[in-house]
Parts: structure tokens; C-alpha cells; sequence
């Protein structure tokens, strides 16, 4: 029985790009002194920068979000309800107030 690696490690998908020489060379040189292969380079390079843009589009959203969510809270604001009441006088007790 031959084991076969997960489906998401099998390299079956192909990206290509034109280069200048002058980029080619580039990398080429921060591959070697990284000691990895250009492809590895590359690929790394390109995913690293994939999952930071990813990252910031989703902070950005949920910076939208959240703004739009206290905007609303604000203009809309929930009842006043028995546990923060509650809450309230607690802390005036608690203060003196």
C-alpha cells in the first residue's frame, strides 16, 4: 500500500511570470544567501505576502464592522435593563456617589 501525501501538498497547479533580468538576478541572489532553491524563495515570498494582505483586508473589515456596530449602538442605544441597574448602583455604593 502506497501512501500518497494530502491533497493539499501535491504541487499540481502552475504559476508563471515574466521578469526583467535585472528582477531575476534579485532573487536569484536573496535565494542563495537564504541558502533555498529560487522556487522555494519565491513561493514562500508570495505566500507570506498572500496571508498579509488577507490579514489586513479582514482587519479592515472588521474595523468597518465594529465602527458601523458603535455608530448604531450610539444612535440606537439598548434599553436600560435590571442587571446594569443594578450594576450602577453597586458602583455608587461602592463609591460614595
Amino acid at each position: 500500500m502506497t501512501a500518497h501525501p494530502p491533497r493539499s501538498r501535491v504541487r499540481s497547479e502552475r504559476l508563471e511570470t515574466r521578469v526583467t533580468a535585472d528582477q531575476k538576478n534579485l532573487i536569484e541572489h536573496a535565494a542563495a544567501l537564504q541558502g533555498r532553491t529560487v522556487t522555494d524563495f519565491v513561493l514562500t515570498s508570495v505566500q507570506e505576502a498572500a496571508r498579509r494582505a488577507i490579514e489586513e483586508h479582514q482587519r479592515f473589515d472588521l474595523s468597518v464592522r465594529d465602527s458601523r456596530a458603535f455608530v448604531n449602538a450610539l444612535v440606537n442605544p439598548e434599553p436600560v435593563n435590571d442587571r446594569l441597574r443594578d450594576t450602577v448602583r453597586r458602583y455608587r455604593q461602592a463609591t460614595g456617589t
